[in-house]
């Protein structure tokens, strides 16, 4: 049986964040000192002792998830667990599925990771934007209200694809709400604002693209040695030039999860696993394709019960 790994992205942190994994593995602190060394504070803090409010601003975030997501997947191949055949990243997770898969060294995504989230946070102002969950409405018929609803001064576009029927819009805040209520009254099931400050994913996010690709373009980025599935296409790049091309406009394109899972059955996976803190994309997997088996590793009970039963299973892939 084959495997697939998937990285989480930025809202999978959590206050104390694998603390029992770093008390048996050594490898986790090492990736938290590497990615401190580069940002010039202590990450493994604030993974720690920092609040939930400090650990939700964009910039501390995704260092911090993506950190996280390397120390895990650091953790699975020092076990010697079995090998995914493809991988994918949620997001931000997208940088940790490349570094992962060897195409971006770790010190050079972990600046790539900060500059974007500075970027990000830098390219609406505060109280202007943010995002929103539409759940329980078709997909297409949520796309065309945004699209009816989305002007210049009130952008509202559907960005993230995460099951069926549950999809993540962002834009201005008050097209957000009154795109909420309009979906409410069209049929979903739950319309409401979430906890973010910044329209990821969103047009609004132009700025940030063009800096960002300027970076991209200076960076080592190599051919992955592990298929990666980019959250633009839905599809593994047919060459590095399509991947550097998808990642440089990664944060104004949508996140086509649901069509990223569905798109591993052509490697013939029948389990995922999520590597990294939290467990959004497991439950997100069972949501998209009831057939496929999923794992969390965000702790060390759940992380050694899936290496033991995958293994177990006779799921190691030899290429």
């Amino acid at each position: 049986m084959k495997i697939a790994a998937v990285f989480p992205g930025q809202g999978s942190q959590s206050p104390g964040m694998l603390a029992d994994l770093a008390a048996r593995y050594s490898v986790v602190g090492q990736t938290f000192d590497e990615a401190s060394a580069v940002l010039g504070y202590d990450l493994w803090d604030i993974a720690q002792n920092g609040t939930d409010e400090q650990q939700r601003e964009t910039a501390i975030t995704q260092p911090l998830v993506f950190a996280g997501d390397l120390a895990v997947w650091r953790v699975w191949l020092e076990l010697g667990y079995p090998q995914p055949v493809v991988m994918a990243g949620h997001s931000l997770g997208e940088y940790a599925a490349l570094t992962a898969a060897e195409s971006i060294p770790i010190e050079r995504a972990i600046e790539l990771v900060q500059t974007r989230a500075q970027l990000m946070s830098a390219a609406v102002p505060t109280g202007i934007g943010g995002m929103a969950a539409v759940i329980g409405m078709d997909d297409d018929k949520l796309v065309e209200l945004c699209k009816a609803n989305s002007s210049a001064e009130g952008v509202v576009e559907a960005v993230n694809f995460n099951s069926p029927g549950q999809v993540v819009i962002s834009g201005h805040l008050t097209a957000l709400e009154k795109l909420c209520e309009l979906a409410r009254n069209e049929g979903a099931r739950k319309a409401m604002m979430l906890p973010v400050s910044v329209p990821n994913h969103s047009s609004l996010m132009q700025a940030a693209e063009d800096e960002l690709a300027v970076k991209i373009d200076a960076s080592e980025i190599q051919q992955p040695v592990i298929p990666v599935i980019q959250n633009a296409s839905a599809s593994v790049p047919p060459d590095l030039t399509a991947l550097v091309d998808s990642l440089k406009k990664h944060v104004v394109s949508p996140v086509r999860w649901t069509s990223t899972v569905q798109r591993m059955s052509e490697f013939d996976v029948e389990a995922i696993v999520e590597i990294g803190p939290g467990k959004v994309l497991t439950g997100l997997t069972r949501r998209i394709d009831k057939s496929l088996t999923a794992y969390a590793t965000e702790n060390l009970v759940l992380l050694e019960k899936a290496g033991a039963a995958l293994i177990k299973s006779g799921e190691a892939h030899v290429e």
